[in-house]
């Protein structure tokens, strides 16, 4: 279930909701409280190696447990896209990007919990050098370098990384 569709009262007052569930903004007609349901911010990168490869990870927990993706997450609060980028690449797969180029966005949905997070994917194009780093950390089972021309679209976990995918692929040809 999406989030504005879980509030049933209004959270500054506690009066029930009066329009229909959903509706966004939620409006309470009581207080005048208005909220507006914006999706999640997440960053994610295709980790380019020297030899042009990409480091891809194979997801240890849901959703999309064992499938493919690349090193990403959530953007904190009081945080810029490229800052949480590169602490989720730390934290997943220890490396230091030595270049950012930013590569476009795609809407997402990341289901947690029986709730439908809606989430707006920004995506990078990351250059490292230390490869021999690389190491399966936080969410990550496992790690592969392989061409992303290569990469079967079904084994990715994400839709949003599939698009970014074929524009980042485009891009090389």
């Amino acid at each position: 279930m999406e989030p504005r569709k879980l509030f049933q009262f209004c959270p500054q007052c506690g009066e029930r909701r009066s329009d229909a569930p959903g509706a966004c903004p939620f409006h309470c007609e009581s207080c005048d409280f208005v909220y507006y349901f914006n999706p999640a911010i997440a960053a994610a990168a295709f980790v380019i190696g020297p030899d042009g490869r990409a480091l891809f990870i194979r997801r240890a927990k849901e959703p999309a447990k064992g499938k493919l993706a690349i090193p990403g997450g959530f953007v904190d609060i009081g945080e810029t896209a490229e800052d949480a980028l590169h602490r989720e690449i730390r934290e997943e797969v220890n490396l230091d990007p030595v270049s950012t180029e930013y590569l476009g966005s795609y809407p997402n949905e990341y289901p947690y919990r029986g709730v439908t997070y809606p989430v707006l994917d920004f995506f990078f194009v990351v250059q490292v050098i230390a490869t021999q780093r690389a190491a399966a950390l936080d969410d990550v089972e496992s790690l592969s370098w392989l061409e992303p021309t290569e990469v079967n679209p079904q084994e990715i976990a994400f839709e949003s990384i599939r698009r970014a995918l074929r524009l980042y692929c485009a891009r090389l040809s």
